[in-house]
């Protein structure tokens, strides 16, 4: 495995990653990082958890000049909550390795005039952002700057380049200088976003893996087979027989979450409800509350699926099974982050089960049936 030293990274880079406990380059660290710093066009796939957000950061830090007080990089992602984090990450980052790249996070439902006082007031290096917004800052001219960009990332790519979000996402690159530099990044690139992501760029260099789409081999993949009208009562026993330090409840129906929610806090199980009906500032309370420990169950629909990086998530259950083979791979990917190991449990329906079999193919893994006996999983 090579070191951070031979990507010939910033020797303050690397001194601000051992803060972190950083040491050694993941895979697509170690893949992306070289092609990057040359300027080249990325295509970059790795399962979620591999650490793709300092894939992309280290080479922007690399290569901003920091004596410019203009925008040069802008980074796309598809929901608040991973904006938020990539804008984290690059706010410690800077902060640890002492090197005053700035940063903004531009997200919707949030006032206008404000971000764009922010803008001026800031100058930012780097804008994290959803792609809906950063597009009428780029129409309002002169807010986002768009010549001055340098390099644009693409994050969760599989979600921005399909058909509902690519024509806004092309019309921001469209907004850039022909010379800037592309970067797409997801856990899954099918032939479609692939061939999108091409289009748009000079000579990409591709890292996809032809084998199986892979989730991470630490994860542990369980199916409790239920009648519908039983759910609930399976989910509590099941909290009581695992009693996990961190969950996260899969939902699919939005209307269901708050009633889920409540009725675990009755039960005196501490959990908060996660969905778009939400504030931005309840969504982040909820997740600072569960990342701090306060509460320890998120119950959630598929919003928070979509990137987020919470430390320490040892179980997820779908309390409704994923209704198709990506959604299983994103929510399952919120539990072993990094090289830690964790659970992903399914209540499923019997008309549910030739769904397991197809995701055991498709990702090449076993999903054991268990029940639940006298309190216990077995």
């Amino acid at each position: 495995m090579k070191s951070f030293n031979e990507l010939n990274l910033n020797k303050n880079l690397i001194i601000g990653l051992e803060k972190q406990g950083i040491n050694i380059p993941t895979e697509i660290q170690a893949l992306t990082i070289p092609e990057a710093l040359k300027n080249k066009d990325i295509i970059g796939e790795a399962h979620t958890g591999s650490g793709k957000t300092l894939a992309f950061v280290l080479p922007l830090f690399h290569k901003i000049n920091t004596e410019k007080r203009e925008m040069q990089a802008l980074i796309l992602a598809p929901t608040h909550e991973l904006v938020m984090q990539i804008d984290a990450q690059i706010k410690l980052l800077a902060k640890n390795s002492e090197i005053p790249v700035t940063s903004l996070s531009i997200i919707g439902d949030v006032n206008i005039d404000k971000q764009i006082k922010k803008l001026k007031e800031n100058k930012p290096h780097i804008i994290v952002g959803s792609t809906g917004r950063i597009l009428d800052l780029i129409k309002k001219k002169k807010k986002i700057t768009a010549h001055t960009i340098k390099t644009i990332v693409i994050d969760e790519a599989d979600n921005l380049l399909d058909n509902t979000s690519s024509a806004m996402v092309k019309d921001v690159i469209k907004t850039t200088m022909k010379d800037r530099q592309l970067m797409v990044f997801s856990a899954t690139i099918n032939a479609s976003t692939l061939s999108t992501a091409k289009e748009l760029m000079n000579e990409a260099v591709v890292f996809k893996s032809n084998k199986t789409v892979s989730l991470n081999p630490n994860i542990e993949h369980i199916f409790i087979e239920v009648d519908p009208r039983d759910k609930f009562e399976t989910l509590r026993k099941l909290i009581v027989a695992t009693n996990p330090d961190k969950a996260l409840i899969f939902v699919n129906k939005g209307y269901e979450i708050n009633m889920i929610s409540d009725k675990l806090n009755f039960h005196n199980k501490a959990a908060f409800a996660i969905h778009k009906g939400i504030s931005k500032e309840q969504r982040q309370n909820a997740i600072e509350s569960f990342r701090n420990g306060k509460i320890n169950i998120l119950v959630s629909s598929d919003i928070s699926a979509r990137g987020l990086d919470i430390e320490g998530i040892t179980h997820i259950i779908n309390l409704d099974f994923p209704s198709n083979a990506n959604e299983y791979l994103h929510r399952a990917g919120r539990t072993a982050r990094g090289k830690n190991s964790g659970c992903t449990i399914s209540l499923v329906t019997s008309k549910e089960k030739a769904a397991v079999r197809i995701y055991e193919r498709e990702f090449g893994i076993e999903i054991k049936k268990k029940r639940l006996y006298h309190g216990e999983l077995k």
